[in-house]
């Protein structure tokens, strides 16, 4: 039985086949997979942050955010060639082994595919399994993640829109799921607030959390407001800010900027927004 197993294409537990050609350079399998026997990487690409966009069903995609990953296989000469049913059935036993799920499979022109989701290790990954019967099979990967938030509203910035609307929404002060502990990723964002705040020192700003519509309304006004408070926490006790200029103050759900229907939605209602006093 062991001995059988080994002959499909399984994870990256067991050992990798040996190579008849050469893979382009700079590109392996991903972790998740090997790669059926035979095959050599033809070209790949990996993409820090991306999006694609996979079917679901019928005439319905899903937009997935992350680490984009994208490899092309070839067979190899003098391989007798599987067909493209054989190359998808490898990879959604093997994605059913760890408890991954089908989401969808179809056959178009003679190409078999096959989208799969596998959530393992805190971490959610999909694929889209492409298997012509040319030779050859491709992998979109998306490893889902928030982006790294590079760019940081300034000070100056941040003054213009209070300025003309009187607020500003923050989306640099980052917590854990569920937490109000500010991460170390937040210092840039409180920089640039110290900055803002010793530009203007008349102005008096609500500190205002907010969240997205997830779990129970009770608990998320509890949560948004325990995160404004931890903002204007560290802004009194790090930046030396009087504590008079601060309120703290949490709207949960109830006033979105996004619907929350979607990842992307939610993410935007997730937020610290200064409110001009």
């Amino acid at each position: 039985m062991k001995k059988l197993f080994c002959l499909f294409l399984f994870f990256s537990a067991c050992i990798a086949p040996l190579l008849a050609q050469d893979d382009a350079e700079g590109c392996k399998d991903p972790g998740l997979f090997t790669r059926m026997p035979g095959y050599h990487i033809y070209r790949c690409e990996d993409l820090q942050f991306d999006k694609y966009d996979f079917i679901i069903s019928d005439g319905k995609t899903q937009s997935v955010e992350g680490h984009h990953l994208f490899i092309i296989y070839y067979v190899n000469d003098n391989v007798q060639q599987p067909s493209p049913l054989q190359i998808v059935r490898n990879y959604t036993n093997a994605v059913k082994k760890i408890g991954g799920q089908v989401l969808y499979e179809y056959e178009d022109g003679g190409m078999q595919n096959a989208i799969m989701k596998v959530v393992k290790d805190g971490k959610e990954t999909w694929t889209y399994l492409n298997a012509s019967g040319s030779g050859q099979y491709s992998l979109q990967i998306i490893e889902k993640e928030a982006m790294s938030q590079d760019v940081v509203a300034d000070a100056s910035s941040m003054a213009k829109a209070i300025r003309e609307t009187g607020r500003v929404a923050l989306y640099g002060i980052y917590f854990d799921t569920g937490k109000s502990e500010l991460k170390p990723d937040s210092q840039a964002a409180l920089d640039q607030i110290s900055r803002l705040l010793s530009a203007d020192t008349s102005l008096k700003l609500y500190v205002v959390g907010h969240t997205d519509n997830a779990g129970a309304y009770d608990a998320n006004m509890k949560l948004s407001l325990d995160r404004s408070e931890a903002v204007v926490n560290a802004l009194v006790t790090k930046y030396k800010v009087s504590a008079l200029r601060l309120k703290a103050c949490g709207d949960g759900p109830t006033a979105p900027v996004a619907a929350n229907d979607t990842n992307e939605g939610k993410a935007l209602n997730r937020r610290v927004e200064l409110v001009k006093q």
